[in-house]
């Protein structure tokens, strides 16, 4: 059965990595600071989140949705142990939360953004140039299909469930209906759908068209993360700071807790895959709730404190995930 190794050996190779974590983390803050500023001096106004985020949902993110699935070979993905130890992981926090808040009396659609909060790991700004970093090359391949997973399937997913939870038809056929038609409009889902199909087809992108999909890919994640901080420099937006606490901690120890145990415990991974899956699992929460939730308007001051605070607080949790695992 795999392990990881000795803590002493762990302690000697972590402080190489100490830096490059916090290499990777800063950015993240810098381009969120980058909109809070901008926003507290007045050079951007009130609606510039709600622009910039939905130029993320309507271009960028599309677009990098669409190259990645373009781009990984359907053989890539045949890796069923590991995508049932992430995946598993990914989704019983998902619908444990999505479960409590709905008893809470939160809307369907709230709910699972917050599920998002809870289980969204911030795979592919942070996850893949980490385990790049800890793990070298060979890891690229299961922070790909995490990614995938986060990204792709939890995504949509998530956005399934707000879609029915904003419908108000009583009829189950027009609701489905309605439903239906949503998602077949929306580039969220349509993108990654078509890249996999172009994919299973052996066709490739012509080189022009892979130019524009970088450019606009490569917007995603900062264009995001500013307009995060334009939402956290605006005035009046309440805080839960204890339902951001309880949505951190199974972030951050519940979902790699609950993915360790199936990677090394249940699925008895090999060990690259398997501390490849437990630290994409300890990923602070990503920008694809906020996206969402500006996107369809729902409230939107617990989902963006649970992407400041969780990156914040990773910044030990991850450093003492790989201090275990490496």
């Amino acid at each position: 059965m795999a392990s990881p190794v000795s803590l002493p050996s762990a302690f000697a190779s972590l402080p190489s990595l100490l830096n490059p974590l916090f290499t990777i983390i800063l950015p993240v803050f810098g381009l969120i600071f980058a909109g809070y500023a901008c926003r507290k001096l007045n050079k951007l106004g009130p609606t510039a989140a709600s622009e910039l985020n939905r130029f993320v949902v309507y271009l960028a993110l599309p677009a990098l949705l669409f190259d990645i699935m373009a781009k990984t070979p359907w053989s890539m993905l045949d890796q069923p142990a590991f995508i049932a130890a992430f995946g598993i992981g990914t989704a019983v926090i998902f619908v444990l939360t999505v479960g409590v808040r709905l008893m809470q009396s939160r809307h369907l659609a709230d709910a699972s953004i917050d599920g998002l909060n809870a289980a969204y790991p911030n795979t592919g700004f942070v996850g893949l140039p980490l385990c790049l970093l800890a793990f070298g090359k060979e890891s690229l391949a299961p922070a790909v299909i995490a990614t995938i997973l986060t990204v792709c399937v939890l995504f949509a997913v998530a956005i399934v469930l707000i879609e029915l939870g904003l419908q108000t038809e009583k009829h189950i056929g027009r609701t489905l209906g309605n439903v239906a038609k949503s998602l077949a409009k929306n580039p969220l889902l349509v993108a990654p759908v078509a890249g996999a199909l172009l994919s299973g087809s052996g066709a490739h992108v012509p080189a022009g068209a892979e130019a524009l999909l970088k450019l606009l890919g490569g917007a995603a994640s900062p264009c995001a993360l500013v307009a995060l901080g334009l939402f956290l420099g605006a005035k009046g937006e309440a805080r839960d700071m204890r339902t951001t606490s309880a949505l951190v901690t199974l972030k951050l120890l519940a979902q790699p807790l609950l993915t360790w145990w199936l990677a090394f415990h249940v699925f008895s991974l090999p060990p690259l895959w398997a501390k490849s899956a437990v630290i994409l699992s300890a990923l602070p929460t990503g920008t694809g709730p906020f996206m969402l939730a500006e996107f369809y308007r729902r409230e939107g001051g617990v989902t963006s404190s649970a992407i400041l605070f969780s990156t914040v607080v990773s910044l030990v949790t991850v450093t003492l995930c790989l201090t275990v695992l490496l």
